[in-house]
């Protein structure tokens, strides 16, 4: 029998033996054309609520960034005031997309000095930002392509968002949506390149490999993909990685890659207590989702087993149901939310399920494919 000593015990040493301890997602930031109009877009249609902002008002010359948040989710909007800076060259190449996945930290420092030692390439060296509200630290390391993950400590900061920073208050806050926290984030990446990005989280984040689907677990009749989900040591940040798998035809992963220019984050799925009621408010507002077949529905009770939910409900909204060892999810996945075919959002609800089932993934990637067959990608 384990006692309450044993089990602190084992906690302790397992945080002891995590180099780099991860509170979770601090914020997700997305370089766009227009981040005035892209912040309008997530309140209005996600119920995102204005947080803060950073401008030429507050002495940044070079760019504006609009800041939303919804519970723990906290979205950054940045676009650059002129042509010439790395801002424009982002989005010249890849389009409205995500530059940051930035993780909550303890000690900003420490956790750039062990990703460094393991093989990290530096983006931000540890800089301390103050202001009336106090002292934040932030340091940074490149992953794949031009994404980069920035480590955010903020124990000792009360303000708004960041330093440099004020707070933005605006009359029109349309209510939430019932969105808490970014469950996962998925990156994209080229041909033969998922196991060195595995091994980058693996060996200089200390992630260990979660799952693992090859393309006789994805695929349909004309594409495939191979997905690899990383997690850290206490479960609070996933990363799962694709790769394109040889099809008759071009995969989702293929085309991601040729819209946005190379490796990126494909899509934030975001979790919520309620996807039923979440989903219907998010339809109301204009967020437009994948479809599945009917006939999705038709076994589902015999593939997942017994659910709490009423099956109607379900296939009204186009919600997909999965099962892993611990329990199901439930999960649906909005259209891409630019015009180029990249990113997107899932809407995720656990009840019990640590991870993914794979039985999903057929219908899931037909109607992907339906998508880009309309747009002659296919």
């Amino acid at each position: 029998m384990h006692t309450v000593t044993d089990t602190a015990a084992t906690a302790a040493r397992a945080n002891a033996q995590d180099f780099l301890p991860l509170n979770g997602t601090d914020y997700v930031e997305f370089y766009v054309g227009n981040a005035k109009q892209a912040a309008h877009f997530y309140k209005t249609a996600f119920g995102f609520q204005s947080a803060a902002y950073s401008g030429p008002e507050t002495g940044v010359k070079d760019r504006v960034s609009y800041v939303v948040t919804q519970n723990k989710l906290r979205f950054v909007f940045t676009t650059p005031l002129g042509p010439d800076s790395d801002i424009a060259k982002h989005i010249q190449a890849h389009g409205d997309g995500v530059k940051v996945l930035a993780l909550w930290v303890d000690d900003a420092r420490s956790a750039f000095e062990e990703t460094m030692k393991r093989g990290a390439k530096a983006f931000m060296e540890p800089v301390t930002e103050k202001d009336e509200y106090g002292t934040v630290v932030r340091s940074g390391i490149h992953t794949y392509g031009d994404t980069v993950h920035i480590f955010v400590e903020r124990k000792n900061y009360d303000g708004p968002f960041l330093p440099g920073f004020k707070p933005w208050k605006t009359v029109y806050n349309p209510a939430e949506t019932g969105l808490l926290y970014v469950d996962h984030c998925v990156g994209n990446v080229g041909w033969n390149e998922m196991n060195t990005w595995v091994d980058f989280y693996e060996k200089v984040m200390g992630f260990r490999n979660l799952l693992s689907f090859d393309d006789n677990d994805i695929s349909t009749e004309y594409s495939a993909l191979m997905s690899k989900v990383m997690s850290n040591g206490n479960g609070r940040v996933k990363f799962p990685i694709n790769e394109p798998a040889e099809g008759k035809k071009k995969s989702q992963i293929e085309e991601y890659l040729d819209f946005y220019g190379g490796p990126g984050v494909q899509h934030v799925a975001i979790a919520t207590n309620n996807i039923i009621q979440t989903v219907t408010e998010l339809q109301k507002r204009g967020v437009e989702f994948l479809t599945v077949p009917e006939s999705y529905y038709a076994t589902l009770l015999d593939r997942v087993g017994e659910i709490d939910e009423d099956l109607q409900p379900l296939r009204e909204l186009g919600i997909l149901v999965d099962r892993d060892d611990e329990g199901y999810l439930l999960q649906i996945f909005t259209k891409p939310v630019q015009d180029r075919p990249t990113v997107f959002f899932e809407i995720i609800q656990r009840k019990g399920a640590q991870s993914f089932g794979k039985g999903n993934f057929k219908a899931l990637f037909e109607s992907i494919e339906r998508e880009q067959a309309l747009r002659g990608n296919l």
